[in-house]
């Protein structure tokens, strides 16, 4: 990791806040799986309704996009370890259509941040290759589809 965050920087805008998941990105240590803790009460506050949590999702990822991107250029390092927006986006993906008890907000939160850590094909491949906002969000929205899919195939098999 390159340029250490500050508090100035996380209060420097509204944008930056947001995309530093309210400080959890100033974490001095996996500041990505801290910044995932957030998606957890978030989780908790979403909507029952498909429709709707999808809707909420589709905006949060936009406007993960936009954040994460301007939150980029102003610290002057793509895709920064503190920028944590994405992760809190990539645990709600992850928890699409998921029992919310305690087993399953757990397993989506491991099996999310396994997918984001290690990174396989085409993963890194993204991560790689697409730059910006958008470049920032991408690779986290597919690790959390592959986490999607485990953990979706494992409750028919389970739960």
């Amino acid at each position: 990791m390159s340029t250490p965050l500050t508090v100035a920087m996380l209060l420097r805008s509204p944008v930056n806040f947001i995309a530093l998941g309210a400080g959890t990105g100033l974490s001095p240590k996996a500041p990505g799986t801290v910044g995932t803790l957030v998606g957890i009460p978030l989780l908790l506050l979403m909507p029952q309704s498909l429709p709707a949590y999808l809707l909420i999702v589709a905006i949060a990822f936009a406007l993960g996009v936009y954040v994460c991107g301007e939150c980029a250029r102003d610290i002057g390092v793509h895709d920064h370890g503190g920028i944590v927006w994405d992760e809190v986006v990539g645990y709600l993906i992850t928890m699409i259509m998921l029992p919310r008890t305690l087993g399953w907000i757990v397993a989506g939160f491991l099996v999310f941040r396994f997918f984001d850590i290690l990174k396989p094909w085409p993963i890194r491949v993204v991560d790689q290759r697409v730059h910006g906002g958008l470049g920032i969000m991408a690779d986290d929205v597919l690790a959390a589809v592959f986490a999607l899919v485990v953990l979706q195939l494992a409750w028919r098999v389970v739960g």
